[in-house]
């Protein structure tokens, strides 16, 4: 099976004042500062996650 790439997803506000599943989602991605930016697998999973706070993250797509 093809390598499916990555995603860059970099914390760019901050998750005060909202529900607490999302900033339990901004910690499962692996974020711990503001600012900070990680590459995961670009997989359903990490796309759901994204989605539920991609109103606090930028996300983009990285070619291996």
């Amino acid at each position: 099976m093809a390598s499916q790439g990555k995603l860059r997803i970099k914390w760019v506000k901050g998750a005060i004042g909202y529900q607490r599943n999302q900033k339990a989602t901004i910690a499962a991605l692996g974020l711990r500062k503001l600012g900070q930016v990680v590459e995961r697998e670009d997989t359903p999973q990490i796309r759901g996650m994204v989605f539920t706070v991609r109103h606090l993250v930028r996300c983009e797509e990285v070619k291996d």
